[in-house]
């Protein structure tokens, strides 16, 4: 690993990867297999322990360190509140601080992707994928492998609190599941999570570090890729600058771009490919006018509701006395399990807005813990958080750069709840989740909302409500989308559309948003990614 560059002259592979997230870390192990591959990545190694200490993301999310640490434009569905927008800016990504939840999505969002025009892209053309990239605690079967590296554990600690809002949750009619990745993902459960004993296991451990001794391979840290080259409609190669200096890298066969939702359109554009209209604007040399770069930005909402507890145990109540403290450094220390092993979410439910849905768009993030918001001290009362998503929102947002240099940071605007249906699906999640909670099986805690409050009720002010009340959960996707509309970027071969030798394989190139988390979606676009470089190659 090279954690600089130099001046030299341009360094020549078959296959340039730019961006060493959950996508290019995979790609990299891949391709490097029969071909000369370089990997480049902005941020440093995943050797800081907090990144592999589960809990550690409280301290990576927001942590230049780690994090890019971007910010939305103020929205208007979220009463122009502007929101902290976390993406990974180390080895392996978004892997390296999100949540590590294990979640496909549904068949029918990859039936619907085929259907729009993506061959290839259907529920029984990924499965396969998705099994061969998975190492499944539980072993082989019909939906889970064992053979790859992608490794898939339960969870090592449980929450009387959290049991008692699954039973909640069957008792208002949302059953109970053992596995929320066959296809349906309706019901209650505790999420399966990437970790190995405790551990979180990210994209470098699973792809990268077990090929980096390959002689065709070269992984460069520390190094901010500033536009693509292009001879004509073909891109030639990208230039660089790292702490050593500037650096061209050629791709003599394919440039890949993996830098994510947020950085594969940005670099599209500052490269001049893009809305030409916009692009002259800001003085940029239009290489290819391509009006769908950068828009199609899709993520989940999610409306975060806290209830006070009485007589529970929870996070607040250990994190605020020094034993609990002691005693969770004591766990993790001799078992590698309790409070310190947990993910953000530990339980989760599939559910529909309305009896009439035909298949669940809301998911929930349960949480025994509460806080004002993200980077805040826990609160001092015993408390449950449950989060609740719009699975299949109809907003969406954007995108663009700012100006023609690619360390500004672009323009990103969700537009969350700018349609009647996400607004009316927001208030409908609002009221199921009073009613989970005002099941019997919580009885016990007497649970008492406190966010966003009893008070609120009509449908208008439940709308508004879902609006103050709203944040990200991290799921950007969308921006350089797969299809054959006039605003697609790629096609189903992942290659961008009037450009040769130019691929995007990250969570960008999903036309619609998975009914579920996306990191493990988009390491299976990589393997189908990989396999169609292959296979071409």
């Amino acid at each position: 690993m090279t954690a600089g560059t130099t001046d030299a002259a341009a360094l020549e592979f078959d296959y340039v990867i730019v961006g060493a997230g959950s996508a290019g870390c995979l790609l990299a192990n891949r391709l490097s297999r029969e071909h000369r591959v370089l990997l480049l990545e902005a941020g440093g190694a995943d050797d800081w322990r907090w990144i592999h200490i589960p809990v550690g993301y409280l301290y990576c999310i927001g942590n230049p360190r780690t994090d890019w640490c971007y910010h939305t434009l103020p929205d208007p569905g979220l009463n122009y509140r502007s929101l902290g927008y976390p993406r990974g800016r180390v080895l392996g990504g978004s892997s390296s601080i999100n949540g590590m939840l294990y979640v496909r999505g549904q068949a029918a969002d990859y039936d619907g992707w085929a259907a729009l025009g993506n061959p290839g892209w259907s529920w029984a053309d990924v499965l396969p994928l998705f099994k061969d990239v998975e190492d499944h605690h539980a072993g082989a079967s019909e939906f889970h492998g064992a053979s790859g590296t992608w490794r898939v554990e339960p969870q090592r600690l449980r929450w009387d609190v959290l049991d008692a809002f699954r039973e909640a949750a069957a008792q208002a009619g949302i059953e109970r599941t053992d596995d929320f990745n066959r296809g349906d993902n309706a019901g209650c459960n505790y999420f399966e999570v990437n970790q190995r004993r405790g551990v979180r296991w990210n994209a470098a451990k699973a792809f990268l570090r077990p090929v980096m001794h390959r002689d065709t391979l070269r992984v460069m840290t520390g190094v901010r890729v500033e536009r693509i080259r292009f001879s004509g409609r073909r891109a030639t190669g990208v230039d660089c600058v790292g702490e050593g200096g500037r650096l061209r890298a050629v791709a003599r066969r394919e440039l890949i771009l993996a830098a994510g939702a947020i950085g594969s359109p940005q670099l599209l554009q500052v490269s001049g490919v893009g809305s030409a209209e916009r692009l002259r604007k800001l003085g940029v040399p239009v290489v290819l006018d391509l009006p769908g770069v950068g828009e199609n930005l899709q993520d989940h909402l999610q409306l975060r509701m806290i209830y006070r507890l009485r007589g529970a145990r929870t996070l607040n109540t250990l994190v605020n006395s020094w034993h609990g403290k002691a005693w969770m450094g004591l766990q993790y220390g001799l078992f590698r399990s309790g409070p310190l092993s947990m993910a953000p979410s530990q339980l989760g439910a599939f559910a529909r807005s309305d009896p009439s849905r035909p298949r669940p768009n809301l998911e929930y993030h349960v949480q025994p813990l509460s806080l004002d918001k993200f980077g805040d001290p826990l609160h001092d009362f015993p408390a449950l958080t449950a989060s609740v998503c719009n699975l299949q929102p109809g907003s969406r947002g954007y995108v663009r750069i700012v100006s023609p240099n690619a360390a500004d940071a672009p323009d990103i605007l969700c537009n969350y709840l700018q349609t009647p249906e996400d607004r009316a699906v927001a208030a409908d999640a609002l009221r199921l989740t009073r009613r989970i909670m005002a099941q019997p099986a919580m009885a016990r805690y007497q649970p008492r909302e406190y966010l966003p409050g009893d008070a609120v009720q009509s449908q208008e002010a439940l709308e508004a409500a879902a609006g103050d009340i709203g944040t990200t959960i991290f799921h950007p996707v969308g921006t350089c989308k797969m299809g054959v509309d006039p605003l697609a970027v790629v096609d189903p071969e992942l290659r961008v559309r009037g450009l040769e030798s130019l691929r995007v394989i990250d969570a960008s190139i999903m036309p619609v948003i998975t009914s579920g988390n996306t990191n493990s979606p988009t390491i299976m676009i990589a393997e189908k990614g990989a396999r169609l470089i292959l296979g071409d190659a």
